[in-house]
């Protein structure tokens, strides 16, 4: 039982795994910090951890998607993350895809929750 329930917490470790990344990039319209984008992600349903946001965060910039800078205002400097234009552009397609994906996976869901085989 115990190997079954490690099964099934990595299928859906790996189905979070992608929403994660449009979640964060959706919430990066106005510059949020590593800790502020966990927190509004938890507020609207995502659970995220830092271990993970961090490392996604940096790829994302990395690959052009983001554009972020220091505040060194505080008295503890954060790194404020902003949509760059290519990840406003990239967001948008990414935006349409996954509605796409949520509409073909519901109708197969709803396929494969057909009892009686009715098409």
């Amino acid at each position: 039982m115990n190997d079954e329930n490690e099964h099934i917490d990595k299928l859906m470790h790996e189905l979070r795994r992608g929403t994660i990344t449009i979640g964060a990039l959706s919430q990066l319209y106005e510059p949020q910090y590593g800790y502020s984008l966990v927190t509004r992600l938890k507020e609207k349903g995502i659970q995220v951890e830092p271990g993970t946001l961090y490392p996604l965060l940096r790829r994302l910039e990395k690959q052009g998607l983001l554009e972020s800078k220091w505040d060194t205002n505080e008295t503890r400097p954060r790194k404020y993350y902003l949509l760059s234009d290519t990840g406003k552009d990239a967001l948008d397609l990414l935006r349409v895809e996954w509605q796409s994906i949520v509409t073909s996976m519901q109708n197969v869901l709803k396929e494969s929750g057909d009892e009686n085989g009715d098409d």
